[in-house]
């Protein structure tokens, strides 16, 4: 990590040990409870990848493992060329950020920011710049000397963070590190965190069960389930086009439909709704008249002329966002109504609850869902 010379400013911290990170069929059993099973995922080097998912879905064992903290009962776990397996965590060199910050209360920030280089031996003069270094990259400069009970929670998770990075490790893993901050708080730790991200380039593993922390962070998302990954692409991927029910509904709002397929042509199948109306190409390989199952966004929802509608109904609600209005639309011969989210810049004549109103959405917008929810 370059540091500066004694007296001057200190420099921006230079990190060169981010490593590739491949996880390898990992098992974990509890009894027979199977709490990671048979997971994969490669993480370039460089790469901000989170594991998202409900609690109990396995990411948390996944990532202590990583670390160390958990060992498994089988598949191997690679940190560039290295088998970490089977390695001590003091000898992984990680750096690792919790929920908790897990600060030293007694300690100051500088002691607890220098407390990885201590262990390792560096010398003081080369602590004293690191720290400096570091304290300048989490826009902290000059608060060597705070006690952590001086800090708001967002400092403190700074000061962890910083605890983490001092060292220059090859990968760092974080296990919910917002979870303890207001909502307006975690927000802004998000960006933070993000730009410290972009600014070093380590290889970061995250924990998250936040779909728009996930998102806003990561260059990739791995959906996690029943200690198995369902889905593994960039934000736009498994938010715009998830690969089955759970994905589409767990990253946000979805319309889920069902249609059977009516046809096939050059520019894909075309699909026939249960509640009537057809969507042309379709990217499908399901045989004609199979049945299946579909997810549009509701900000891909548009209202258009009675000539191309896919669908009709009435507006129920409509509920004012600001930015944008969330509009519920009952249609004949569906259970739940069709969500619809439009800006309001995009309406060009008001939508009032009673409308009848047309519906359509491009082909491109529809994500045909598997039923199986294997690892990809």
């Amino acid at each position: 990590m370059a540091v500066a010379t004694a007296g001057s400013k200190p420099e921006a911290a230079v990190f060169t040990h981010k490593a590739k990170l491949q996880l390898e069929s990992l098992t974990k059993l509890y009894g027979d409870v199977g709490a990671v099973r048979d997971l994969s995922l490669d993480v370039a080097a460089g790469e901000f990848v989170s594991l998202l998912g409900p609690s109990g879905s396995g990411k948390t064992t996944t990532l202590m493992a990583v670390a160390g903290f958990v060992m498994l009962d089988g598949g191997r776990i690679l940190l560039g060329d290295r088998d970490i397996t089977n390695m001590p965590p003091h000898k992984r060199n990680l750096g690792v950020v919790f929920q908790n910050y897990a600060l030293f209360p007694h300690m100051t920030v500088g002691a607890n920011i220098a407390f990885p280089l201590e262990v390792r031996k560096v010398p003081r003069a080369e602590i004293k710049r690191r720290v400096a270094a570091i304290l300048e990259l989490v826009q902290l400069p000059g608060m060597e000397k705070r006690m952590p009970r001086q800090l708001s929670g967002g400092q403190q998770q700074r000061v962890a963070i910083a605890r983490a990075l001092v060292h220059d490790p090859p990968l760092l893993l974080m296990d919910e590190p917002l979870g303890a901050l207001d909502r307006k708080l975690r927000e802004s730790m998000q960006l933070e965190i993000k730009r410290i991200h972009q600014r070093v380039g380590i290889t970061v593993l995250y924990v998250t069960h936040d779909r728009d922390e996930a998102m806003t962070m990561s260059t990739h998302i791995a959906v996690v389930r029943d200690g198995r990954i369902i889905q593994h692409g960039t934000p736009p991927d498994v938010y715009g086009h998830p690969k089955n029910r759970f994905v589409a509904e767990f990253l946000g709002d979805a319309n889920i439909l069902s249609a059977r397929v009516a046809g096939r042509g050059t520019a894909g199948s075309d699909l026939r709704l249960d509640a009537g109306g057809i969507v042309p190409g379709v990217a499908s390989d399901a045989a004609i008249d199979s049945p299946v199952n579909f997810a549009v966004r509701p900000e891909r929802m548009a209202f258009c002329s009675a000539d191309k509608a896919v669908l009709s109904g009435t507006v129920a609600e409509a509920v004012y966002h600001g930015q944008a209005t969330r509009f519920l639309v009952r249609v004949a011969g569906l259970d739940k109504g069709i969500q619809v989210e439009r800006t309001n810049d995009e309406l060009a004549d008001p939508v009032n609850v009673g409308d009848n109103v047309s519906l359509t959405w491009r082909a491109v917008d529809l994500s045909v869902l598997a039923e199986a929810e294997t690892q990809p």
